[in-house]
């Protein structure tokens, strides 16, 4: 089978594009060259006029302008060419998924299906040669000395995987590459149920992903760096435990939502998980979060709740927990630390000394030996690493986060609270903010898994951040 693959029929494939993206750019040019037993057959290439503007670094990278696409054909119109030269053919490109993933859009927006074996040689390349430290095309002209007229065009890229291939085939690494050709081609397996070709829809990139059960019941919501890698890891690993091989049986449809990276990914599955509760998430699932809030005085700290309230209260407030449970162990296991009184805590009752003074764990505030105001300060001192942040900004703030697949977003966020997301068609700089409105209206109550995320990431130093008027 491998040597059947290696031989031909194959198809060496580059594309050019407008950008990182197949869902919001478009192919600029593309290029073929055939091969079958160990001799190229044809070669093509063809300039696509992608019914956008080429942004200006692109055409710096590539060479390709505006105007060299101006008079050239849109894909639609070469969409049987491109076809009927990849038909019966193995796909190999570098970074395969790139170049697969914006023929198939773009054959699927002229109204095909197109599907077929792929090769990456990034993945070959990592399984001949592990102890490279880098895979990327040109690391590869270097290391093999190929001869290259020029790069970032389509048919000399192309025409450098052919005699890639043409190296690796060469008798003394000949099995070496039959073995890794045989791994990076191997199908992965779907449930049945499932569609054979969701396989090849499933993106690479950052993003949320769904699954369905066969009423359309929501089962899980999940965030992935890599959403093909981590979907079909849920299907691999469906024999490993109870819990996978139930939701592989009962999932019927996937669907997906890229994102421009981990954080419009965290925010989006946190969002969907607390509003459409999907039955196989446990986390994220929002219900009452508890906080212990400290007053002007010595007054024992109130735990109160933080689910009801529209925005983080004024105040001082310390921690987030899931029950009164565990918020008051929290609070007994730091006293135990601080040498604090559980009495003057409101975590124990009684008449005279507490009985952490009597074994040397109160500091005897409870008997006058400390003064309440410092015993206050001291508690005090021991909550400020889990002492909630206010909101730091004078209103919504629009947070930029562009991916290396090429799609751009602002996330818009007000007082912790996550309302929304809108795609850009570049990564240039964002000008006139105000016209971003997010797409969801406000959650109910403080969202406190959003709040989780973003204290993380809104830093006063993050460069990502503009202020957006009211």
């Amino acid at each position: 089978m491998a040597r059947s693959l290696l031989e031909g029929p194959v198809a060496f494939v580059d594309v050019e594009t407008t950008g990182g993206h197949p869902a919001y750019h478009r192919v600029t040019e593309v290029a073929i060259i055939a091969a079958c037993n160990g001799e190229v057959e044809w070669q093509w290439s063809a300039l696509v006029n992608p019914g956008r503007g080429i942004p200006p670094s692109i055409q710096q990278l590539t060479g390709i302008t505006n105007d060299m696409v101006a008079d050239a054909p849109e894909f639609a119109a070469l969409a049987d060419e491109v076809e009927r030269r990849l038909a019966g053919r193995l796909f190999v490109a570098h970074n395969a998924r790139f170049d697969y993933g914006f023929l198939r859009s773009e054959l699927r927006r002229a109204g095909r299906r197109f599907a077929a074996p792929v090769a990456c040689t990034v993945k070959l390349s990592r399984r001949m040669h592990p102890e490279m430290p880098r895979h990327n095309l040109d690391a590869l002209i270097a290391r093999h000395a190929i001869e290259l007229p020029a790069r970032h065009r389509a048919l000399p890229d192309a025409a450098a995987l052919w005699q890639l291939w043409q190296h690796w085939s060469e008798p003394e690494s000949r099995d070496a590459f039959e073995a890794a050709l045989l791994a990076v081609t191997a199908r992965q397996s779907l449930p049945p149920q499932l569609p054979a070709e969701l396989i090849d829809d499933l993106p690479e990139g950052p993003g949320v992903y769904r699954f369905f059960g066969e009423t359309g019941n929501l089962l899980y919501v999940g965030k992935a760096n890599n959403i093909r890698e981590r979907v079909l890891g849920h299907f691999g690993g469906a024999m490993r435990d109870a819990k996978s091989r139930r939701l592989s049986e009962q999932t019927y449809r996937v669907e997906w939502t890229d994102t421009a990276g981990e954080l419009g990914a965290l925010l989006l599955e946190a969002r969907l998980v607390r509003e459409l509760k999907p039955v196989y998430n446990r986390r994220l699932r929002g219900g009452d979060t508890y906080s212990w809030r400290l007053g002007d005085d010595a007054s024992p700290p109130q735990l109160l709740t933080l689910g009801s309230q529209a925005q983080l209260p004024s105040g001082d407030w310390f921690g987030l927990y899931r029950s009164e449970r565990e918020a008051r162990s929290s609070l007994t296991k730091l006293a135990r630390e601080a040498k604090l009184c559980l009495k003057l805590l409101g975590l124990e009752s009684g008449e005279g000394s507490c009985f952490g003074f009597q074994i040397g764990r109160c500091a005897g505030a409870c008997n006058g030996k400390e003064p309440p105001i410092r015993h206050a300060m001291r508690l005090k001192i021991a909550l400020l690493p889990s002492k909630l942040k206010s909101w730091p900004y004078a209103g919504p703030v629009a947070v930029h986060e562009g991916s290396g697949f090429g799609l751009s977003q602002v996330h818009v966020i007000d007082q912790w609270q996550y309302l929304g997301s809108v795609n850009l068609d570049d990564a240039a700089e964002i000008a006139d903010l105000e016209r971003f409105r997010p797409r969801h209206p406000p959650l109910h109550g403080f969202d406190v898994d959003a709040y989780r995320l973003l204290s993380r990431h809104l830093t006063p130093a993050a460069r990502n951040v503009r202020l957006l008027g009211r």
